[in-house]
């Protein structure tokens, strides 16, 4: 309920630092449908006026809590919903077992539990604030993956929109990092 009815509309009405625009998972109009089409046109046509382009994907699957909270904190939620998920986000540890050893439980700041409602919004409150730095490159993400597509007419700013999405990767203190590489050719 807190999900669907307060978190949901609040990313309606973000502050200038989040942005969720290119964040196909989660919105009124958003589906996994609506990013594969947008991805597919994008694509398409990349490969009609450019010989080549380079997609990079990313996999969100660690997020820090406090970095976390410092973005649900710029969302228009009450104060109470907003203490809430800070209570919901701490306190969690685990411990593992293997034949009849068990492990001392170790505290956990920084994970989404695989399986809430709150999960997957917090991967897309997460992102919000990744974009490309230049024009004619598009980010296009859906919760935990996020895809930059590159044009053959701006392949040498790669290596600046990678540097960016490593430094804002460092920034938010992300424990794991995927890269992904396609390069299409046209002949």
């Amino acid at each position: 309920m807190i999900v669907h009815d307060l978190i949901y509309p609040a990313l309606q009405n973000p502050t200038t630092s989040l942005v969720f625009h290119d964040q196909f998972a989660f919105i009124h109009s958003g589906s996994s449908t609506a990013a594969i089409i947008t991805l597919l046109h994008k694509v398409t046509h990349l490969l009609l006026t450019n010989p080549y382009f380079i997609d990079f994907s990313k996999a969100f699957d660690t997020v820090r809590h406090h970095t976390l909270l410092d973005k649900i904190a710029q969302l228009d939620l009450p104060d109470h919903i907003y203490n809430w998920l800070v209570n919901f986000f701490n306190g969690h540890s685990h411990q593992t077992k293997y034949g009849n050893v068990m492990s001392a439980f170790k505290s956990i700041s920084a994970s989404i539990i695989q399986g809430s409602a709150i999960g997957p919004v917090s991967y897309v409150v997460n992102g919000s604030d990744l974009h490309t730095v230049s024009d004619g490159n598009d980010l296009l993400k859906y919760a935990d993956d996020a895809y930059l597509i590159i044009p053959a007419v701006n392949v040498e700013t790669r290596c600046t929109e990678l540097s960016h999405i490593t430094e804002w990767a460092k920034r938010l203190e992300r424990i794991t990092i995927y890269y992904k590489f396609y390069i299409f050719k046209c002949f």
